[in-house]
């Protein structure tokens, strides 16, 4: 097999992340081609050989899988990268999630395990609060768009003017700002020349207050006025409201959304959500869970999975805005939290005093670190790790504590895989996980774990 050949094969299943398995009967050997839904005959040429391993470029859909038996719900489907399995029944979602968990699973973990399944979002469509969109064209020198990235390009920016993933609200603001600069015959910034003006849309909307911060971010190469596209925005019909709209200025070189500057046109810098209750600010920058009805639905399973701690200290490391932390404060002892973004450890202090918690403390700083300096000493810990999961300094002194219990969350169950081998080693048993499903028509997919101390 070399690259550059092209094949034809059907897709047998479809493996985290993304990792659609080819058969490829003349060479007696599989091949791993991304974007495909399992029993779709595709298309494919070999891009990468190294080793037993292959992989493929997808060129082409020969036949759908009789699993799709929807219509697309969007105009841009299947160019667009943002969700790819919208074709498919909701359950075969969910069905093809619990295999990708099992099948890693049941490989990491040593001995029997339960395994509860997947939670569904309770809403599968119009559920994200949060969308990052970039300004660019849909091909060289074409018209301003402003949307999301096609499918497997970094450059190409399809304009995303009906996407089902937000609510309504964001696409008419996204249309709103896109004509507004189309009309003006505006630049965007090209990432090779570093040249150009109009960066990123961002957009944060809360699922249960309907509060909408409308961030729009550009460089400081140009200058326009931008009070006029303010007027335009908050005459829309809106379910929601448009409670802030800021002007975040941004010179870095790299393709990240971030603030050198920020400038409110209107209203304030943040918005209000709420989940299970409890009631938070958040700023442009802030992590929330993006998906606040999903959320619930994952701080419940972790509830249950930590059991009767009204006596307990918990340690809530990688706490983020402390959401976890508040939702488990009220049956706690007391609750720590370790988040090493600063501006993430504020507003979890500025939440929990709003929400009348006093048995939160949260700190700022590496996990590594921290846990050296801490008198206090857990009964039981919840870890929810970035995507590439725990550092490997990191996870040796967490497991020293020696807790009776610890609820791991995680968002890349591969990283998870890894992290287990050494809980394990360390004397701790997996006694059940649960899948939560907070990304609907999307790769990604929310794993809890239980974990006991053998010698309890």
């Amino acid at each position: 097999m070399k690259k550059g050949q092209i094949f034809e094969g059907v897709i047998e299943r479809v493996d985290f992340p993304n990792k659609g398995m080819v058969y490829v009967s003349e060479e007696k050997r599989y091949v791993i081609v991304k974007n495909g839904i399992p029993g779709q005959r595709i298309r494919f040429m070999i891009h990468k050989v190294k080793g037993g391993n292959a992989e493929g470029r997808l060129l082409e859909v020969l036949e759908k899988s009789s699993l799709e038996t929807r219509k697309p719900v969007c105009s841009i489907f299947p160019a667009c990268g943002g969700c790819m399995y919208q074709t498919m029944p909701y359950e075969e979602q969910m069905r093809m999630k619990e295999g990708q968990v099992r099948r890693l699973m049941d490989v990491a973990v040593k001995g029997d395990y339960v395994f509860e399944g997947v939670k569904a979002s309770p809403k599968e469509f119009g559920y994200r609060n949060k969308m990052e969109f970039s300004f660019g064209d849909e091909f060289k020198d074409g018209p301003l768009s402003l949307g999301l990235h096609k499918k497997g390009s970094t450059y190409d920016v399809l304009t995303v003017s009906d996407c089902r993933l937000v609510h309504e609200d964001m696409n008419k603001i996204l249309v709103c700002v896109l004509e507004y600069f189309r009309e003006r015959n505006v630049s965007y910034y090209k990432k090779m020349q570093h040249t150009g003006y109009l960066r990123h849309l961002l957009l944060r909307r809360g699922d249960t207050t309907g509060e909408i911060l409308v961030n729009l971010v550009t460089t400081t190469q140009e200058e326009h006025d931008l009070f006029q596209l303010t007027d335009e925005l908050l005459k829309l019909k809106l379910d929601g409201k448009i409670v802030g709209i800021l002007h975040i200025l941004n010179d870095a070189l790299s393709d990240v959304v971030k603030s050198d500057e920020t400038r409110i046109l209107y209203g304030q810098d943040f918005f209000y959500e709420k989940l299970l209750g409890l009631e938070f600010k958040i700023t442009p920058f802030s992590f929330f869970q993006p998906n606040t009805r999903g959320a619930e639905a994952l701080y419940e399973t972790v509830r249950d999975y930590i059991g009767d701690i009204h006596d307990m200290t918990v340690f809530d490391l990688f706490s983020g805005t402390g959401t976890i932390s508040q939702v488990l404060a009220p049956v706690a002892k007391k609750v720590v939290g370790v988040e090493i973004v600063e501006e993430a450890v504020e507003a979890a202090r500025e939440n929990a005093a709003r929400n009348g918690i006093t048995n939160c403390k949260f700190i700022a700083g590496d996990v590594f670190r921290v846990l050296d300096e801490l008198e206090e000493k857990p009964d039981v810990i919840v870890l929810d790790p970035p995507r590439d999961g725990i550092h490997p300094k990191a996870l040796p002194k967490i497991l020293k504590y020696g807790v009776e219990r610890i609820v791991y969350i995680s968002c890349k169950m591969t990283s998870l895989a890894r992290d287990l081998e050494m809980m394990q080693i360390a004397g701790y048993r997996v006694e059940k996980i649960t899948a939560v499903d907070q990304f609907c028509e999307t790769v990604h997919v929310e794993t809890v774990v239980g974990l006991q101390r053998i010698d309890t």
